[in-house]
């Protein structure tokens, strides 16, 4: 899975990703900080994978990862090439999320692009230079496909027609894609297109120090009406505190997290935030070499599950043996649960679910 965090220069964007990332990213006080995109690949929380391996003894714990890339701010302008712009939309063009970073704490020392904090005409300026640079490409790809739909009379082609007539004529009014209802067929569509204004977003109310465990200032109420509207995520959080974190032992860090009352990490808080946004759920392998996590789509049946360890294991699957995980540590081993009758056989219907600890029986 790949993230990328955006927003306008100077509202926290590089702050975040040092913390997520512990990958000291530069980070000061101009626009444009961030040129060329930073890019860390994280460790997805997993408290279980310790506890599977303490079980299996095992020699390797492996999490499941996400990639995110710190993608330099964009500006009002942007589609037409202001401050880099069309770089920097390519970069977006290849993730699967975008974290939307936005200011919403006062600070005179810290500049704002725009010389006032506005959460909402923040959001407007990204979200339009999205839309912008998703109509200028649509229309093209539309302009093509309806003359050969006319042609050939395809029925793929009409569809695409069809699907991208009802994406022009939202983008037109300053709207994103992700707005939009699409049927299943219409989404294998999208993904061809990697549209920006389709991406799911998750905000990131990025508030001061100061503010953490109080009641929630105007500006993270205006992102979280916005949020709403688009059928998006808000994680609130403080990023100098989340990069001041970072740089602590942990005996400290746990230490100042209670004090502040921070009961999750910014990371912890996106990870659940971005599983939870793309309908992504995992899934456990465990014995005495590795213990590991596999990332899956919600919904996605044995086979295909099997497949993320190796083709070979998708195309000659058998069985699948699982045992929930929280049914495997009340019964305190595979061999005892299995006693229990907690382990279970399931063929190529069996719709995995997160959590499942899953051996794979398959033809070589």
């Amino acid at each position: 899975m790949k993230i990328g965090i955006v927003g306008l220069p100077n509202v926290g964007k590089s702050s975040l990703f040092n913390a997520i990332t512990e990958a000291g990213a530069e980070s000061a006080n101009y626009p444009f900080c961030t040129i060329e995109p930073n890019i860390g690949v994280v460790d997805v929380p997993d408290e279980r994978l310790q506890v599977l391996g303490k079980m299996y003894n095992t020699q390797k714990i492996t999490p499941a990862s996400i990639e995110f890339v710190d993608i330099a701010g964009l500006v009002a302008g942007a589609s037409h090439g202001e401050g880099l712009g069309n770089k920097f939309l390519s970069h977006i063009r290849e993730v699967d999320a975008i974290v939307h970073v936005v200011r919403c704490f006062e600070n005179e020392k810290i500049i704002h692009v725009s010389g006032s904090i506005d959460p909402k005409r923040d959001i407007e300026t990204i979200e339009m230079e999205l839309a912008l640079a998703d109509l200028e490409q649509v229309t093209k790809i539309l302009d093509k496909n309806a003359k050969l739909a006319k042609q050939t009379g395809d029925k793929s082609l009409v569809l695409t027609v069809n699907m991208l007539t009802k994406i022009k004529e939202t983008l037109e009014v300053g709207k994103q894609a992700r707005c939009l209802d699409f049927s299943d067929e219409e989404q294998k569509l999208l993904k061809n297109f990697a549209l920006l204004s389709a991406k799911p977003v998750i905000f990131v109310a990025n508030i001061s120090e100061d503010e953490i465990g109080k009641t929630e200032n105007q500006f993270v109420k205006q992102v979280k009406e916005i949020a709403e509207s688009e059928k998006s995520k808000v994680v609130v959080l403080s990023a100098k505190i989340e990069e001041e974190l970072v740089g602590l032992d942990k005996e400290d860090r746990d230490m100042f997290k209670e004090e502040l009352g921070i009961t999750e990490s910014g990371l912890e808080k996106l990870v659940v935030a971005s599983y939870d946004l793309l309908g992504l759920q995992s899934y456990l392998t465990a014995g005495e070499k590795e213990v590991r996590a596999w990332t899956i789509n919600k919904g996605t049946k044995a086979p295909a599950a099997a497949g993320k360890i190796h083709s070979d294991f998708e195309k000659g699957f058998i069985k699948a043996e699982i045992v929930s995980y929280n049914d495997l540590i009340e019964a305190g081993s595979f061999l005892k649960a299995k006693e229990k009758g907690k382990v279970r056989m399931e063929g190529k219907e069996y719709v995995v679910k997160d959590g499942d600890v899953i051996l794979f029986r398959f033809n070589n």
